[in-house]
């Protein structure tokens, strides 16, 4: 049994939603797990392992992620630690251009974040968009302004769940064979 502080930054909630999903899935493969903000979380010293994610927005994983990634760097690199992210909206895996859609929404911040913490794993996940909720951020502002802005920010609730229990039971195994 290994414990397990899955830490999140967002901005409406989706990446929460995932996190907090994460943590369960986790809990229940025997690894008890805590889904906490990055705002809100203390040391990850009490903790085994680590799984850290944030919404990524233009390309961006949210500073608050990478400024706790930063700040506690020396602990996490002692630890074995996933990233994740979320953010591409829509259901078509693939782009115009036949792109993968999360391969291009990687957080350009995980080419570093892979060479100093060398995570065991990592991925992109769907995320949701509400038109409801009060917009954050320019960029977000400005999208929502244009033309096109109902196409670049498609309306729903686009997260994989079965994907995310999947990525989430997988990173329980790979606990379990480091807990032996």
């Amino acid at each position: 049994m290994m414990k397990v502080l899955v830490a999140y930054a967002t901005r409406h909630g989706s990446t929460a939603g995932i996190a907090e999903r994460i943590a369960a899935a986790l809990s229940a493969g025997g690894h008890p797990a805590d889904a906490v903000s990055v705002e809100d979380a203390g040391p990850v010293e009490g903790y085994d392992a680590v799984v850290l994610g944030g919404a990524a927005y233009m390309f961006h994983w949210l500073k608050p992620a990478l400024q706790f990634a930063r700040r506690h760097q020396a602990a996490l690199a002692q630890r074995p630690v996933w990233l994740f992210s979320s953010g591409p909206l829509g259901t078509a895996d693939v782009d115009a251009e036949g792109k993968d859609v999360r391969t291009a929404a990687r957080p350009q911040e995980f080419d570093e974040l892979t060479r100093t913490l060398s995570p065991r794993g990592e991925r992109v996940f769907f995320g949701a968009y509400d038109p409801d909720q009060k917009p954050v951020g320019l960029g977000e502002r400005l999208t929502r302004a244009m033309p096109a802005g109902r196409e670049l920010l498609p309306e729903g609730d686009f997260r994989d769940w079965d994907d995310i229990d999947a990525w989430a039971t997988q990173i329980a195994e790979e606990l379990n064979g480091l807990a032996e």
